[in-house]
Parts: structure tokens; C-alpha cells; sequence
């Protein structure tokens, strides 16, 4: 079978309930994409993927991580930060369908997220909205972004 019709699976898990193998897979496909495909050398290991409410939510085809983002308790909101799909997989609606997943486990809370400036309109397709100008970080520019919960 193609491995692009092979089903894929959406995980969520805390920092706890990840297994080591599962673990390594997701910080590698962040590493991958975020330090050397985009050349940013910073700490992608900040500290927040351990911490009690940070959820990580991924597609998994067989085990094998295609696409992650995770999200933080930030008292007042939620975080929805690292989204990545590796470079093979793009173009065949992963973010979107991790977008979705994301909305759902967020339920009804505020919800905030630093886009990639080229990343804003899809943002905006889940409710997200520029709360600021846009500024650049690790060489790329991007823009904060809030969601409220329909009222």
C-alpha cells in the first residue's frame, strides 16, 4: 500500500504519557523542520513539553510521526505552538486536520499562537485573528494571533 493511503492516526498524549520512542520521533520531526530545514539554530527544547497541561497532539501512520503541534496552558489561554508536518507529507492536509483535532481539545477556552507570517490566512480559517504587527523571531517573521470562543 502507498504510504500516502495508509490511514493516519491523531494522538494526543501529556508529556508523561509519551513512551520514549514516540517522544524522540516528535522532537526529531520538530528538529528537523524547525532547526535544519529552516535553519534556526535556538533552543527547540524550551523547557514546555513537560510541563502538566501541555498537551502534544500528532498523526501517526503505522508509528511513525508525520505531523505534530502541541499545546500549552497558559492560565488564561491556550497555546497552540509547533505546528510542523515533515516535508514529505505537506500538501495533504495534515496541519488542517491537526487544526481541527487542536480546536477540539481546546474545547471553549481562548486560544492564542505565533504564525509564520505566510501562515496567517490559514490560520484565520480556524477563527484566529492578528492581535499585533508582525515581527521577526530566528529570522522569520511571524505574527501573534487570537481566537475567542464563540459566545
Amino acid at each position: 500500500m502507498h504510504p500516502q493511503t495508509t490511514e493516519l492516526r491523531c494522538r494526543v498524549a501529556s508529556f508523561a504519557d509519551l513512551d520514549t520512542r514516540t517522544l524522540y520521533d516528535l522532537l526529531r520531526l520538530r528538529v528537523d523542520v524547525f532547526v535544519v530545514e529552516q535553519e534556526c539554530a535556538y533552543p527547540e527544547l524550551d523547557g514546555r513539553d513537560t510541563e502538566l497541561g501541555t498537551r502534544h497532539l500528532w498523526l501517526a501512520r503505522d508509528r511513525a510521526a508525520v505531523a505534530y503541534l502541541r499545546i500549552l496552558d497558559d492560565g488564561e489561554v491556550e497555546r497552540i505552538g509547533r505546528v510542523v508536518v515533515a516535508g514529505a507529507e505537506r500538501g495533504h492536509g495534515h496541519a488542517a486536520r491537526l487544526m481541527e483535532e487542536a480546536l477540539t481539545v481546546v474545547g471553549h477556552r481562548p486560544c492564542v499562537l505565533h504564525a509564520q507570517a505566510h501562515l496567517v490566512d490559514f490560520y484565520a480559517r480556524y477563527g484566529f485573528r492578528p492581535t499585533g504587527p508582525e515581527y521577526v523571531e530566528d529570522g522569520i517573521p511571524h505574527v501573534p494571533m487570537r481566537r475567542d470562543p464563540a459566545r
